[in-house]
C-alpha cells in the first residue's frame, strides 16, 4: 500500500514585526561566501538560526517515522498512523515553543537597547565588483567599534579640543605685559593679539576638511596638532608685536584642526540617536577652554612672564599629540573602504574594484578632491538656507561671548580693584553655567531624539535635535542684563559673576544642538558642516570684540550690555522657528554637494 505524501509539519515562522533579512557577505580572507542573518539592529540574530536548527531536526524525525511506515506497510498501518500523529504533535509543540521563544528574545532585545534601528552598511559583492563590508557587524567598521574604544578615542579628541580654544584667551590676562614690553598703546593692536588666533579658525577648516576625504582623519589632525604646536613656540620667542600676531594667526590655524574634525569623528563612531552625548562632551572644549583660559593665564603671566603662557600651551597640547598619535585609529569610513579597495585590487588580480561608497565609479585627483572639498562648506553655508540662518544665529551668539570677553579683566581691576593674576576668577560663573549646561544637556538629547522618532512612526529628522534650543535660548539674555548693570553700578563682585552663569547655561544649551544638528543632515560630509559653522562663527569672534572698547565707552557698561541683551532677545524666536519650518525649507532646498 502506497503511504500518502505527507506536507512539512513545521509551519512557517511569523515574522512578529521584525525585519529579518537574509543577506549572503563575501567572506574575503576565506574566499567564500556566507550566510548572514540580520535582524532590526543589524546584527547576527542567534535565536533565527536556533529556530531554524530545531525545525530541521523535525524534519528528520518525521522522515524517520515515513521511513519506518514504508517498511512495515499493511500489518503495522495502525501503529505507523500513530506513530506520524506523535511525531506532527511533537513537531507542532516544539514550532509554538520556537515562536513564543523567538517573540520573546525579539522583545527583549528591543527593550534592552531601546534605540533606533541603524541604516544597513553596503556589503561586498564581488560579483559586481564592489568592496564593501563583509557583514553588518564587521569589526572594522568605526560604528561597530567597541564602546570602550569609542568613549577613548572621544576622551583624547576632547582633550585637543580643550586646549586649541583655551590657547585662544589664556593669553588675554598678559596682554598688559605685553604691551609694556614692546611699548604698544593701541588698544585695537591688543585686542587684535588676541582675537587673531580665532581668525585662524576661518581659514584651517576650508584647507583641512578636504584633506580628511584624501589622507583621513587620524593623519590630517596629528599633522595640524604639530603645526599649532610649532608655533607655539613661534609666539614664545616672539621678537616684535608684529611677529606676535602672525605667529598667533598661524597658531589658530592648526589649531582648527580638532574643531574642524571633531564632528566628522562623532559621525564616524556613533549613530544618531547616540551623537548628543558624544557632542556635549566633544563641545566641552571650545565653550570651556575660553572661560579656563584667563584662569590659568593670569596666574601664569603674573608670576613667570607673559612668554611662559605659550611654553605651557606647548607642552600640554605637545602631550596629548603624542597620545592621539600613538593610540588613535583611522575613524573615516570612505577612506578605511578606499584603503581596502586598494589591497583587493592588487591581492585579487582585479583593477576594476570599486569602493561601495563610490558606486559610480568617479575618481578624482587630490587636486579636485582639495578643491571640491574646500567649497563644500562655503556651499553648506550661502545654498542651505537652514544652515545659513543656523551658522548666523549660533555666530552671533558665540560673537556676543567674546563681547563680553573684552569687558571682565576691565571690569574687575578697575571697579573691583582686584589684581591681574585674580581676574581670571571672574570666569568661573561662566564655566559653572557651561558645566551645568553641558549635564543638562547630554541628559536629555539622545532621549529626547529616540521619544519623538518613536511619536513620528520611526522617522527620524535632524529637527528633533532643535527644541532644547527654544529653552536655553531664554536663558542667554539674562546675562547681559545681571552683569551689565550690577557691574556698573558696583554691586558686590560675587552678582556679576552668578549673573554670568546663565550666558554659559544657555549657549551650551544653542551650541551642543547645533553641532549635532549638522552632522545628522550631512553625516557623510560632518567635516564640511562643522567647518561651515566654525568659519562663520570665528568670523564673529575675531572681529566683533574689536568693536567692543568703542562701544562700552560710548554706552557704558549697563547700556552697552542691555543693548546685547536686547540681540539676543531678538534672537530666541530662531530655533523655534528653524524647528517648526526647518525641514520643510531643508527639503525644498537640497544642496548638491
Amino acid at each position: 500500500m502506497a503511504l500518502e505524501k505527507i506536507p512539512n509539519p513545521a509551519p512557517d515562522i511569523p515574522d512578529n514585526g521584525s525585519d529579518h533579512t537574509d543577506s549572503t557577505a563575501y567572506d574575503v580572507e576565506k574566499g567564500e561566501p556566507r550566510r548572514v542573518v540580520e535582524g532590526a539592529t543589524g546584527e547576527p540574530d542567534d535565536a533565527h538560526e536556533e529556530v531554524e536548527a530545531m525545525d530541521r531536526g523535525h524534519m528528520q524525525d518525521l522522515e524517520r517515522g515515513v521511513s519506518r511506515g514504508s517498511i512495515n506497510a499493511g500489518p503495522r498501518k495502525e501503529e505507523d498512523g500513530a506513530a506520524i500523529e506523535r511525531v506532527n504533535t511533537r513537531t507542532s509543540l516544539r514550532s509554538t515553543k520556537s515562536r513564543l521563544s523567538r517573540i520573546a528574545t525579539t522583545l527583549t532585545s528591543r527593550s534592552r537597547k531601546a534605540r533606533l534601528a541603524p541604516k544597513p552598511l553596503p556589503l561586498t559583492d564581488l560579483d559586481n565588483g564592489i568592496v564593501g563590508w563583509e557583514s553588518q557587524d564587521d569589526a572594522e567598521m568605526p560604528l561597530n567599534f567597541p564602546e570602550r574604544k569609542k568613549w577613548f578615542l572621544i576622551s583624547l579628541l576632547a582633550s585637543i579640543t580643550f586646549i586649541s580654544p583655551l590657547a585662544s584667551s589664556m593669553f588675554a590676562p598678559g596682554v598688559s605685559f605685553m604691551d609694556k614690553e614692546f611699548g604698544n598703546t593701541s588698544l585695537i593692536l591688543s585686542s587684535l593679539c588676541v582675537s587673531i588666533f580665532v581668525l585662524g579658525y576661518v581659514i584651517g577648516p576650508l584647507v583641512l576638511a578636504p584633506l580628511c576625504e584624501i589622507y583621513g582623519r587620524r593623519y590630517v589632525l596629528t599633522g595640524a596638532n604639530i603645526f599649532f604646536c610649532v608655533w607655539q613656540i613661534g609666539c614664545a620667542l616672539a621678537p616684535s608685536l608684529n611677529t606676535l600676531i602672525v605667529f598667533r594667526f598661524l597658531a589658530g590655524i592648526g589649531g582648527s584642526g580638532c574643531i574642524t574634525i571633531g564632528g566628522g569623528v562623532i559621525a564616524d563612531l556613533f549613530h544618531p540617536d547616540r551623537r548628543g552625548l558624544a557632542s556635549s562632551i566633544y563641545s566641552l572644549g571650545p565653550l570651556f577652554g575660553p572661560v579656563v583660559g584667563p584662569v590659568c593665564g593670569g596666574f601664569v603671566a603674573q608670576r613667570a612672564g607673559w612668554r611662559w603662557v605659550f611654553w605651557i600651551l606647548l607642552i600640554a597640547s605637545a602631550l596629548v599629540t603624542i597620545g592621539i598619535e600613538c593610540f588613535t585609529t583611522e575613524t573615516n569610513p570612505k577612506v578605511l573602504m578606499d584603503r581596502k579597495t586598494k589591497r583587493l585590487r592588487t591581492k585579487l588580480n582585479r583593477p576594476e574594484l570599486i569602493s561601495c561608497y563610490n558606486s559610480s565609479g568617479q575618481v578624482h585627483t587630490p587636486a579636485q578632491i582639495i578643491k571640491i572639498g574646500m567649497l563644500r562648506p562655503l556651499k553648506m553655508l550661502f545654498r542651505s538656507p537652514i544652515i545659513f540662518m543656523l551658522s548666523l544665529y549660533m555666530s552671533v551668539v558665540y560673537g556676543l561671548l567674546y563681547l563680553l570677553f573684552t569687558t571682565i579683566t576691565n571690569v574687575f581691576i578697575t571697579v573691583y580693584h582686584w589684581q591681574p593674576e585674580l581676574c581670571g576668577l571672574a570666569y568661573i560663573g561662566l564655566g559653572i553655567g557651561f558645566m551645568a549646561g553641558l549635564i543638562v544637556v547630554g541628559k536629555i538629547s539622545d532621549p529626547t531624539v529616540v521619544r519623538m522618532t518613536k511619536a513620528n512612526d520611526g522617522v527620524f529628522e535632524p529637527e528633533m535635535r532643535l527644541p532644547a534650543c527654544i529653552f536655553f535660548a531664554c536663558f542667554v539674555p539674562i546675562s547681559f542684563f545681571v552683569y551689565g548693570w550690577t557691574a556698573d553700578k558696583g554691586v558686590h563682585w560675587i552678582v556679576p559673576i552668578m549673573g554670568l552663569i546663565p550666558f554659559g547655561f544657555g549657549m551650551m544649551g544653542i551650541f551642543i544642538p547645533i553641532q549635532t544638528y549638522v552632522i545628522d543632515s550631512f553625516p557623510e560630509f560632518a567635516a564640511s558642516g562643522v567647518a561651515a559653522l566654525t568659519v562663520s562663527r570665528s568670523l564673529f569672534g575675531a572681529f566683533l570684540p574689536l568693536a567692543g572698547p568703542k562701544m562700552y565707552e560710548s554706552l557704558g557698561l549697563g547700556w552697552g550690555n542691555s543693548t546685547l541683551g536686547f540681540v539676543a532677545i531678538a534672537l530666541i524666536p530662531v530655533p523655534m522657528l528653524i524647528f517648526k519650518f526647518g525641514g520643510t525649507i531643508r527639503k525644498n532646498h537640497p544642496v548638491k554637494l
